[in-house]
């Protein structure tokens, strides 16, 4: 048997692993912001943008299982991804600030929150949209039924 193939119940748990990532990220910008009172930079905003709808994306391809989700949530996730780096580099000061879309409001190069030192809200996005993009090219992959 080939290694790479795999049912559809492995794909439907992808989904819902890209989901539930999608939920529990949405989740918690929503507590970042409403509870510990962390107000979210402009590049905050834009990575909510693409998160949030994730969530609502991905919940109807469960059912029935419909891996061609995976063409609007995966340009999504990217798209986030790629402005999650963007604001992890900017805080690190690998960008300069003046790169930043951050006119008003909170400073898009300041750290809120860190965690063992190193742990950061732009981080965490980072990590939650990497892991939603692998999730969805994996299903992506072509298999034998």
């Amino acid at each position: 048997m080939n290694p790479l193939a795999r049912s559809a119940h492995t794909d439907w748990w992808l989904l819902f692993a890209a989901w539930l990532v999608a939920a529990v990220s949405t989740l918690g910008a929503l507590f970042f912001s409403e509870v510990l009172a962390v107000p979210p930079c402009t590049l905050c905003w834009y990575q909510r943008i693409a998160m949030f709808p994730l969530v609502l994306i991905l919940a109807p391809a469960l059912f029935p299982l419909d891996r061609g989700v995976v063409r609007y949530a995966l340009p999504l996730s990217v798209v986030g991804l790629g402005t999650a780096i963007f604001h992890w580099l900017l805080q690190l000061g690998l960008i300069s600030p003046s790169a930043s879309p951050c006119a008003q409001g909170s400073s898009c190069a300041e750290v809120s929150i860190s965690w063992f030192g190193w742990l950061t809200i732009p981080l965490l996005s980072v990590l939650g949209f990497a892991l939603i993009c692998l999730l969805l090219i994996a299903v992506r992959i072509p298999h034998r039924s």
